[in-house]
Protein backbone atom coordinates (compact mmCIF):
# COMPACT_ATOMS: atom_id res chain seq x y z
CA UNK A 1 0.00 0.00 0.00
CA UNK A 2 1.23 3.39 -0.96
CA UNK A 3 2.52 5.46 1.90
CA UNK A 4 0.65 8.77 3.26
CA UNK A 5 1.74 11.84 1.52
CA UNK A 6 2.08 15.31 3.51
CA UNK A 7 2.01 17.57 2.22
CA UNK A 8 1.87 21.71 4.02
CA UNK A 9 1.16 25.18 2.88
CA UNK A 10 0.05 28.35 3.60
CA UNK A 11 -2.58 31.19 2.76
CA UNK A 12 -4.76 34.22 3.82
CA UNK A 13 -8.43 34.80 2.97
CA UNK A 14 -6.82 36.36 -0.39
CA UNK A 15 -5.64 32.52 -1.41
CA UNK A 16 -8.81 31.18 0.08
CA UNK A 17 -10.07 29.84 -3.24
CA UNK A 18 -6.75 28.31 -4.26
CA UNK A 19 -6.00 26.73 -1.18
CA UNK A 20 -9.42 24.55 -1.82
CA UNK A 21 -8.29 24.03 -6.02
CA UNK A 22 -5.23 22.20 -4.64
CA UNK A 23 -6.94 20.32 -2.11
CA UNK A 24 -9.14 19.70 -4.53
CA UNK A 25 -6.63 18.29 -7.00
CA UNK A 26 -4.74 16.43 -4.53
CA UNK A 27 -7.92 14.41 -3.91
CA UNK A 28 -8.44 13.93 -7.56
CA UNK A 29 -4.61 12.87 -8.54
CA UNK A 30 -2.83 11.91 -4.77
CA UNK A 31 -3.40 8.46 -3.51
CA UNK A 32 -3.17 9.24 -0.27
CA UNK A 33 -2.52 12.55 1.25
CA UNK A 34 -2.89 14.54 4.16
CA UNK A 35 -2.34 18.53 3.75
CA UNK A 36 -1.60 20.37 6.87
CA UNK A 37 -2.94 24.01 6.14
CA UNK A 38 -1.39 27.43 7.78
CA UNK A 39 -4.08 29.77 8.25
CA UNK A 40 -2.85 33.50 7.99
CA UNK A 41 -5.56 35.36 9.15
CA UNK A 42 -8.80 34.34 11.34
CA UNK A 43 -11.01 34.32 8.58
CA UNK A 44 -9.30 31.67 7.15
CA UNK A 45 -9.48 29.77 9.93
CA UNK A 46 -12.99 29.98 10.37
CA UNK A 47 -13.69 29.30 6.62
CA UNK A 48 -11.23 26.30 7.02
CA UNK A 49 -13.04 24.72 9.68
CA UNK A 50 -16.64 25.13 8.78
CA UNK A 51 -15.96 23.77 5.73
CA UNK A 52 -14.27 20.55 7.27
CA UNK A 53 -12.18 19.41 4.29
CA UNK A 54 -11.34 15.46 4.23
CA UNK A 55 -7.69 14.52 4.92
CA UNK A 56 -6.95 18.20 6.22
CA UNK A 57 -5.50 19.96 9.55
CA UNK A 58 -5.80 23.54 10.15
CA UNK A 59 -3.08 25.41 12.17
CA UNK A 60 -3.72 28.77 12.93
CA UNK A 61 -0.96 31.21 12.37
CA UNK A 62 -1.08 31.97 16.21
CA UNK A 63 -0.15 28.26 17.33
CA UNK A 64 2.68 28.38 14.94
CA UNK A 65 4.04 32.08 16.72
CA UNK A 66 3.53 30.44 20.34
CA UNK A 67 5.69 27.61 19.61
CA UNK A 68 8.09 29.66 17.57
CA UNK A 69 8.71 33.26 19.50
CA UNK A 70 11.67 33.87 17.33
CA UNK A 71 9.25 33.82 14.07
CA UNK A 72 6.58 36.19 16.03
CA UNK A 73 9.07 38.65 17.41
CA UNK A 74 10.14 39.52 13.36
CA UNK A 75 6.94 40.35 12.17
CA UNK A 76 7.41 44.07 13.04
CA UNK A 77 10.41 44.16 10.65
CA UNK A 78 8.88 42.68 7.72
CA UNK A 79 6.08 43.57 5.45
CA UNK A 80 3.05 41.07 5.31
CA UNK A 81 4.18 39.56 2.64
CA UNK A 82 7.84 39.38 3.52
CA UNK A 83 6.58 37.57 7.22
CA UNK A 84 4.49 34.88 5.19
CA UNK A 85 7.73 34.21 3.66
CA UNK A 86 9.70 34.34 6.61
CA UNK A 87 7.68 31.86 7.88
CA UNK A 88 8.01 28.79 5.50
CA UNK A 89 10.21 27.26 7.03
CA UNK A 90 9.19 27.62 10.68
CA UNK A 91 5.92 26.30 9.74
CA UNK A 92 7.88 23.36 8.41
CA UNK A 93 10.03 22.33 10.77
CA UNK A 94 7.25 22.60 13.67
CA UNK A 95 5.32 19.91 11.86
CA UNK A 96 8.26 17.62 11.90
CA UNK A 97 9.26 18.45 15.51
CA UNK A 98 5.86 17.91 16.28
CA UNK A 99 3.78 15.31 13.96
CA UNK A 100 6.07 12.41 14.83
CA UNK A 101 4.05 10.52 11.87
CA UNK A 102 5.30 12.10 9.25
CA UNK A 103 8.52 10.81 7.29
CA UNK A 104 8.56 13.18 4.26
CA UNK A 105 7.27 16.53 4.55
CA UNK A 106 6.68 18.69 1.15
CA UNK A 107 5.94 22.65 1.36
CA UNK A 108 3.81 23.38 -1.55
CA UNK A 109 2.80 26.68 -2.82
CA UNK A 110 -1.20 27.05 -2.55
CA UNK A 111 -1.43 28.36 -5.71
CA UNK A 112 0.16 24.68 -7.27
CA UNK A 113 -2.30 22.21 -8.89
CA UNK A 114 -2.17 18.72 -9.72
CA UNK A 115 -3.14 17.00 -13.10
CA UNK A 116 -1.39 13.98 -12.08
CA UNK A 117 -0.16 11.39 -9.04
CA UNK A 118 2.26 12.99 -7.37
CA UNK A 119 3.67 9.87 -6.02
CA UNK A 120 6.14 9.32 -9.33
CA UNK A 121 7.85 12.15 -7.87
CA UNK A 122 8.55 10.17 -3.73
CA UNK A 123 9.78 7.31 -6.34
CA UNK A 124 12.37 9.79 -7.40
CA UNK A 125 13.10 11.33 -4.68
CA UNK A 126 14.60 7.28 -3.97
CA UNK A 127 17.02 7.20 -0.68
CA UNK A 128 17.27 11.63 -0.49
CA UNK A 129 16.63 14.01 1.87
CA UNK A 130 16.19 16.94 0.92
CA UNK A 131 13.95 17.70 -2.87
CA UNK A 132 13.90 20.68 -5.25
CA UNK A 133 12.49 21.54 -8.53
CA UNK A 134 14.41 23.91 -10.71
CA UNK A 135 12.61 27.21 -12.21
CA UNK A 136 13.98 25.99 -15.86
CA UNK A 137 13.92 29.20 -17.27
CA UNK A 138 14.36 30.09 -20.79
CA UNK A 139 17.26 32.05 -22.64
CA UNK A 140 14.96 35.25 -22.76
CA UNK A 141 14.04 34.90 -19.22
CA UNK A 142 17.99 34.61 -17.54
CA UNK A 143 18.09 37.65 -15.90
CA UNK A 144 15.12 35.99 -13.67
CA UNK A 145 17.50 33.95 -11.93
CA UNK A 146 18.71 36.39 -10.05
CA UNK A 147 15.75 34.85 -7.65
CA UNK A 148 16.85 32.09 -7.27
CA UNK A 149 17.87 28.59 -9.38
CA UNK A 150 15.05 27.29 -7.44
CA UNK A 151 11.33 27.43 -6.86
CA UNK A 152 10.14 27.49 -3.00
CA UNK A 153 6.71 25.87 -4.61
CA UNK A 154 7.70 22.07 -4.08
CA UNK A 155 10.22 21.79 -1.46
CA UNK A 156 10.43 18.16 0.53
CA UNK A 157 12.56 17.29 3.34
CA UNK A 158 12.74 14.14 4.82
CA UNK A 159 13.02 13.43 8.58
CA UNK A 160 16.23 12.37 8.79
CA UNK A 161 19.78 14.33 10.36
CA UNK A 162 20.92 15.75 6.54
CA UNK A 163 16.76 17.00 6.09
CA UNK A 164 16.10 17.87 9.06
CA UNK A 165 19.24 19.95 9.28
CA UNK A 166 18.97 21.49 6.30
CA UNK A 167 15.49 22.99 7.35
CA UNK A 168 16.55 24.16 10.51
CA UNK A 169 19.17 26.25 8.43
CA UNK A 170 16.82 27.67 6.30
CA UNK A 171 14.47 28.55 8.71
CA UNK A 172 17.61 30.69 10.51
CA UNK A 173 18.48 31.90 7.21
CA UNK A 174 14.66 33.33 7.14
CA UNK A 175 14.63 34.97 10.19
CA UNK A 176 17.48 36.77 10.04
CA UNK A 177 17.16 38.07 6.23
CA UNK A 178 13.98 37.47 4.14
CA UNK A 179 13.05 40.60 1.81
CA UNK A 180 11.55 41.04 -1.29
CA UNK A 181 14.19 42.56 -3.19
CA UNK A 182 17.19 40.55 -5.11
CA UNK A 183 20.80 40.32 -3.75
CA UNK A 184 23.67 38.22 -4.99
CA UNK A 185 22.87 35.53 -2.63
CA UNK A 186 19.57 36.25 -1.07
CA UNK A 187 16.02 37.04 -2.24
CA UNK A 188 13.20 36.08 -0.11
CA UNK A 189 12.89 32.93 1.26
CA UNK A 190 13.93 31.29 -2.29
CA UNK A 191 17.46 31.86 -3.27
CA UNK A 192 18.66 30.23 -0.20
CA UNK A 193 18.17 27.40 -2.16
CA UNK A 194 20.76 27.81 -4.58
CA UNK A 195 23.42 26.51 -1.94
CA UNK A 196 21.79 23.75 -0.70
CA UNK A 197 23.33 20.96 -3.21
CA UNK A 198 26.51 22.12 -2.49
CA UNK A 199 25.79 22.47 1.14
CA UNK A 200 23.83 19.65 2.50
CA UNK A 201 23.64 15.42 1.61
CA UNK A 202 21.36 13.52 -0.15
CA UNK A 203 19.74 16.60 -1.93
CA UNK A 204 17.93 15.76 -5.51
CA UNK A 205 16.98 18.01 -7.95
CA UNK A 206 13.86 16.46 -9.35
CA UNK A 207 14.09 16.51 -12.75
CA UNK A 208 10.78 15.42 -14.41
CA UNK A 209 9.80 18.15 -17.02
CA UNK A 210 6.27 17.74 -15.66
CA UNK A 211 6.70 18.71 -12.28
CA UNK A 212 6.82 22.39 -11.75
CA UNK A 213 5.83 24.17 -15.30
CA UNK A 214 4.50 26.99 -14.67
CA UNK A 215 4.41 30.85 -16.84
CA UNK A 216 7.82 31.01 -16.34
CA UNK A 217 9.21 27.97 -17.97
CA UNK A 218 6.50 27.56 -20.67
CA UNK A 219 8.69 28.54 -23.12
CA UNK A 220 11.88 25.56 -22.50
CA UNK A 221 9.23 22.65 -23.00
CA UNK A 222 7.55 21.18 -25.63
CA UNK A 223 4.15 21.63 -24.31
CA UNK A 224 1.22 19.68 -25.94
CA UNK A 225 -2.05 18.25 -25.50
CA UNK A 226 -2.76 14.46 -26.27
CA UNK A 227 -6.03 12.85 -25.71
CA UNK A 228 -7.21 15.68 -23.73
CA UNK A 229 -4.37 15.64 -21.31
CA UNK A 230 -0.96 17.92 -21.27
CA UNK A 231 2.38 16.46 -22.07
CA UNK A 232 5.85 18.19 -21.10
CA UNK A 233 8.57 17.19 -22.98
CA UNK A 234 6.73 13.69 -23.66
CA UNK A 235 5.74 13.28 -19.97
CA UNK A 236 2.60 13.66 -18.48
CA UNK A 237 1.93 16.70 -16.36
CA UNK A 238 2.22 16.80 -12.55
CA UNK A 239 1.40 20.29 -11.41
CA UNK A 240 1.30 23.57 -12.41
CA UNK A 241 2.09 26.60 -10.50
CA UNK A 242 -0.62 29.36 -11.27
CA UNK A 243 1.41 32.16 -10.53
CA UNK A 244 -0.04 35.69 -10.63
CA UNK A 245 -3.04 34.28 -12.13
CA UNK A 246 -6.00 36.85 -11.04
CA UNK A 247 -9.61 37.19 -11.43
CA UNK A 248 -10.60 40.30 -13.31
CA UNK A 249 -14.38 39.82 -14.21
CA UNK A 250 -16.90 37.06 -12.09
CA UNK A 251 -15.66 33.92 -14.26
CA UNK A 252 -12.45 35.47 -16.16
CA UNK A 253 -9.39 35.48 -15.52
CA UNK A 254 -5.47 36.90 -16.66
CA UNK A 255 -3.43 33.99 -16.62
CA UNK A 256 0.01 36.06 -16.50
CA UNK A 257 1.67 34.83 -19.48
CA UNK A 258 2.14 37.89 -21.23
CA UNK A 259 4.94 39.02 -18.81
CA UNK A 260 6.81 35.71 -19.83
CA UNK A 261 6.35 35.59 -23.40
CA UNK A 262 4.55 32.61 -23.25
CA UNK A 263 1.60 32.57 -26.09
CA UNK A 264 0.34 28.76 -26.04
CA UNK A 265 -2.18 28.00 -28.55
CA UNK A 266 -6.09 27.47 -27.68
CA UNK A 267 -6.26 24.33 -26.95
CA UNK A 268 -3.26 24.18 -24.84
CA UNK A 269 -4.87 27.09 -22.91
CA UNK A 270 -8.44 25.08 -22.54
CA UNK A 271 -6.42 22.03 -20.80
CA UNK A 272 -4.32 23.97 -18.66
CA UNK A 273 -6.34 26.66 -17.29
CA UNK A 274 -9.98 25.97 -18.30
CA UNK A 275 -9.83 22.87 -14.92
CA UNK A 276 -7.79 25.36 -12.30
CA UNK A 277 -10.79 28.64 -13.33
CA UNK A 278 -13.32 25.85 -12.69
CA UNK A 279 -12.45 24.39 -9.33
CA UNK A 280 -11.43 28.26 -8.19
CA UNK A 281 -14.88 29.05 -8.85
CA UNK A 282 -16.07 25.81 -7.70
CA UNK A 283 -14.54 26.84 -4.12
CA UNK A 284 -16.82 30.11 -4.25
CA UNK A 285 -19.66 28.29 -4.43
CA UNK A 286 -18.66 25.89 -2.06
CA UNK A 287 -17.83 28.78 0.39
CA UNK A 288 -21.40 30.21 -0.43
CA UNK A 289 -23.13 27.05 0.72
CA UNK A 290 -21.41 26.81 3.18
CA UNK A 291 -22.81 30.34 4.38
CA UNK A 292 -19.31 32.12 3.71
CA UNK A 293 -19.22 35.14 1.79
CA UNK A 294 -15.84 35.55 -0.07
CA UNK A 295 -14.97 38.85 -1.07
CA UNK A 296 -12.36 38.48 -4.09
CA UNK A 297 -10.01 40.48 -3.07
CA UNK A 298 -6.16 40.86 -5.29
CA UNK A 299 -3.54 38.80 -3.71
CA UNK A 300 -0.51 40.59 -2.08
CA UNK A 301 2.43 40.43 -4.79
CA UNK A 302 5.70 41.95 -4.33
CA UNK A 303 4.90 44.97 -6.12
CA UNK A 304 2.74 45.95 -3.29
CA UNK A 305 0.33 49.18 -3.48
CA UNK A 306 -3.09 49.18 -2.36
CA UNK A 307 -6.62 50.71 -2.11
CA UNK A 308 -7.66 52.86 -5.25
CA UNK A 309 -4.62 52.76 -6.61
CA UNK A 310 -4.09 48.96 -6.49
CA UNK A 311 -7.60 48.58 -7.65
CA UNK A 312 -6.77 51.55 -10.97
CA UNK A 313 -4.21 49.09 -11.99
CA UNK A 314 -5.62 45.73 -11.58
CA UNK A 315 -8.20 47.40 -13.87
CA UNK A 316 -6.45 48.96 -16.03
CA UNK A 317 -4.08 45.64 -16.72
CA UNK A 318 -7.60 43.32 -17.13
CA UNK A 319 -8.86 45.72 -19.60
CA UNK A 320 -5.74 45.28 -21.55
CA UNK A 321 -5.70 41.76 -21.45
CA UNK A 322 -9.57 41.82 -22.28
CA UNK A 323 -8.47 43.84 -25.61
CA UNK A 324 -5.47 41.77 -26.15
CA UNK A 325 -7.99 38.73 -25.71
CA UNK A 326 -5.54 36.75 -23.23
CA UNK A 327 -8.48 36.11 -20.59
CA UNK A 328 -9.51 32.66 -19.68
CA UNK A 329 -13.04 31.82 -18.63
CA UNK A 330 -14.63 28.20 -17.94
CA UNK A 331 -15.62 28.13 -21.33
CA UNK A 332 -11.58 28.69 -22.64
CA UNK A 333 -9.65 31.70 -23.88
CA UNK A 334 -11.68 34.45 -24.88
Amino acid sequence: MTAVRHFCTYFDRRYLTRGLALHRSLERHGARFHLFVLALDSETADALRRRALPHVTVVALPELEGADPELRGVRPTRSLLEYYYTSTAAWALFLLEHRPEIEWLTYVDADLFFFGDPERLFADLGGGSVGLVEHRFPEHLRHLASRGRFNVGWVSFHRDDDGLACLRSWRRQCLDWCRQSAERERFADQKYLDAWPATFARVVVLGRPGAGLAPWNLGSHDVEVRGGKVHVDGEPLLFFHFHGLRQVGRDRFDPNLRGYGATPGPELMRALFVPYVRSLLEAEVDLAACGLDYAREAPLTPAGGGGAERALRDWLKGLRSALRGDLVSVNGPR
